[in-house]
Protein backbone atom coordinates (compact mmCIF):
# COMPACT_ATOMS: atom_id res chain seq x y z
CA UNK A 1 0.00 0.00 0.00
CA UNK A 2 1.35 3.57 -0.54
CA UNK A 3 -0.32 6.54 0.46
CA UNK A 4 0.40 9.32 -0.83
CA UNK A 5 -0.45 12.69 1.74
CA UNK A 6 -0.51 16.36 1.60
CA UNK A 7 -1.21 18.89 3.62
CA UNK A 8 -4.09 20.95 3.06
CA UNK A 9 -6.21 23.81 3.89
CA UNK A 10 -9.11 22.51 2.18
CA UNK A 11 -9.78 19.21 -0.14
CA UNK A 12 -13.04 18.07 -2.21
CA UNK A 13 -13.78 14.95 -4.70
CA UNK A 14 -16.67 15.52 -7.12
CA UNK A 15 -18.13 12.85 -9.29
CA UNK A 16 -20.58 14.04 -11.86
CA UNK A 17 -20.69 17.38 -10.83
CA UNK A 18 -21.57 16.86 -7.32
CA UNK A 19 -19.08 17.07 -4.03
CA UNK A 20 -18.75 13.71 -2.29
CA UNK A 21 -16.21 13.98 0.25
CA UNK A 22 -15.06 17.45 1.24
CA UNK A 23 -12.97 18.48 4.30
CA UNK A 24 -12.24 22.50 5.26
CA UNK A 25 -10.81 22.42 8.21
CA UNK A 26 -9.87 25.17 10.70
CA UNK A 27 -6.29 24.94 10.70
CA UNK A 28 -4.87 22.01 8.23
CA UNK A 29 -6.00 18.84 7.09
CA UNK A 30 -4.76 15.79 4.78
CA UNK A 31 -5.81 14.42 1.59
CA UNK A 32 -4.28 11.09 1.31
CA UNK A 33 -4.14 9.42 -2.11
CA UNK A 34 -4.23 5.33 -1.33
CA UNK A 35 -3.07 2.96 -3.64
CA UNK A 36 -3.25 -0.90 -3.22
CA UNK A 37 -0.70 -3.49 -4.33
CA UNK A 38 -0.99 -7.31 -4.75
CA UNK A 39 0.29 -8.50 -1.73
CA UNK A 40 -1.33 -6.01 0.60
CA UNK A 41 -3.88 -6.99 3.26
CA UNK A 42 -6.10 -5.55 6.36
CA UNK A 43 -3.11 -5.57 8.49
CA UNK A 44 -1.12 -3.29 6.18
CA UNK A 45 -4.28 -1.20 5.80
CA UNK A 46 -4.36 -0.75 9.59
CA UNK A 47 -0.57 -0.21 9.97
CA UNK A 48 -0.72 2.27 7.13
CA UNK A 49 -3.59 4.39 8.60
CA UNK A 50 -1.71 4.53 11.99
CA UNK A 51 1.22 5.52 10.47
CA UNK A 52 -0.75 8.40 8.47
CA UNK A 53 -2.65 9.08 11.37
CA UNK A 54 0.53 10.05 13.70
CA UNK A 55 2.55 11.32 10.79
CA UNK A 56 4.21 14.73 12.27
CA UNK A 57 3.32 16.96 9.42
CA UNK A 58 0.95 19.57 10.34
CA UNK A 59 2.61 23.56 11.79
CA UNK A 60 4.48 22.85 15.16
CA UNK A 61 5.49 19.05 14.09
CA UNK A 62 1.63 17.92 15.47
CA UNK A 63 0.14 14.91 13.65
CA UNK A 64 -3.60 14.72 12.93
CA UNK A 65 -3.96 12.74 15.65
CA UNK A 66 -3.29 15.26 18.37
CA UNK A 67 -4.73 18.21 16.72
CA UNK A 68 -8.05 15.98 15.14
CA UNK A 69 -7.31 17.47 11.43
CA UNK A 70 -9.92 16.07 9.17
CA UNK A 71 -8.47 13.25 6.74
CA UNK A 72 -9.93 13.02 2.68
CA UNK A 73 -9.44 9.49 1.59
CA UNK A 74 -8.99 9.29 -2.70
CA UNK A 75 -7.99 5.54 -4.11
CA UNK A 76 -5.59 6.37 -6.32
CA UNK A 77 -4.23 3.07 -8.10
CA UNK A 78 -2.06 5.13 -10.54
CA UNK A 79 0.68 5.58 -7.60
CA UNK A 80 1.53 1.76 -8.72
CA UNK A 81 2.34 2.94 -12.38
CA UNK A 82 5.40 1.21 -13.67
CA UNK A 83 7.11 3.88 -16.15
CA UNK A 84 9.78 2.14 -16.86
CA UNK A 85 9.89 1.30 -19.99
CA UNK A 86 8.43 3.09 -22.53
CA UNK A 87 5.83 5.97 -22.55
CA UNK A 88 3.31 4.46 -21.14
CA UNK A 89 2.44 3.84 -17.94
CA UNK A 90 1.94 -0.48 -16.78
CA UNK A 91 -0.81 -0.93 -13.93
CA UNK A 92 0.41 -4.51 -13.85
CA UNK A 93 1.71 -3.81 -9.65
CA UNK A 94 -1.95 -1.72 -8.78
CA UNK A 95 -4.24 -4.64 -7.19
CA UNK A 96 -8.00 -5.25 -9.21
CA UNK A 97 -10.37 -4.08 -8.04
CA UNK A 98 -11.64 -6.75 -5.75
CA UNK A 99 -8.91 -6.73 -3.84
CA UNK A 100 -8.11 -3.17 -3.57
CA UNK A 101 -11.50 -1.61 -2.56
CA UNK A 102 -11.92 -3.32 0.60
CA UNK A 103 -8.58 -2.29 1.48
CA UNK A 104 -9.33 0.96 0.84
CA UNK A 105 -12.61 0.95 3.32
CA UNK A 106 -10.75 -0.98 5.66
CA UNK A 107 -7.91 1.67 5.30
CA UNK A 108 -10.89 4.69 6.20
CA UNK A 109 -12.27 2.17 8.63
CA UNK A 110 -9.17 2.19 10.59
CA UNK A 111 -8.36 5.73 10.67
CA UNK A 112 -12.20 6.42 12.47
CA UNK A 113 -11.19 3.41 14.52
CA UNK A 114 -8.42 5.88 15.81
CA UNK A 115 -11.05 9.05 16.31
CA UNK A 116 -10.74 10.58 12.55
CA UNK A 117 -13.26 11.99 11.01
CA UNK A 118 -13.16 11.23 7.53
CA UNK A 119 -14.09 11.85 4.30
CA UNK A 120 -13.93 9.73 0.98
CA UNK A 121 -14.15 9.70 -2.68
CA UNK A 122 -16.27 7.09 -4.29
CA UNK A 123 -14.22 4.01 -5.88
CA UNK A 124 -13.11 3.50 -9.55
CA UNK A 125 -15.27 6.90 -9.95
CA UNK A 126 -14.03 9.48 -12.46
CA UNK A 127 -13.17 11.97 -9.73
CA UNK A 128 -11.97 15.75 -9.62
CA UNK A 129 -9.96 16.45 -7.08
CA UNK A 130 -9.80 19.82 -5.48
CA UNK A 131 -7.20 21.03 -3.31
CA UNK A 132 -5.17 23.55 -1.69
CA UNK A 133 -1.80 22.14 -0.87
CA UNK A 134 -0.35 24.10 2.37
CA UNK A 135 3.73 24.11 2.44
CA UNK A 136 3.49 22.68 0.00
CA UNK A 137 3.61 19.48 1.92
CA UNK A 138 3.97 16.11 0.11
CA UNK A 139 4.89 13.05 1.52
CA UNK A 140 4.84 9.65 -0.11
CA UNK A 141 4.37 6.76 2.82
CA UNK A 142 4.91 3.45 2.54
CA UNK A 143 5.70 0.44 5.33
Amino acid sequence: MRVLVQRVTSARVVVDGAVVGEIDPVGQGLLALVGVTHDDDADVAVRMADKLWRLRILDGERSAADVEAPILVVSQFTLYANTVKGRRPSWNAAAPRDVAEPLVTAFCEALRGLGARVETGVFGADMAVELVNDGPVTVLLEL
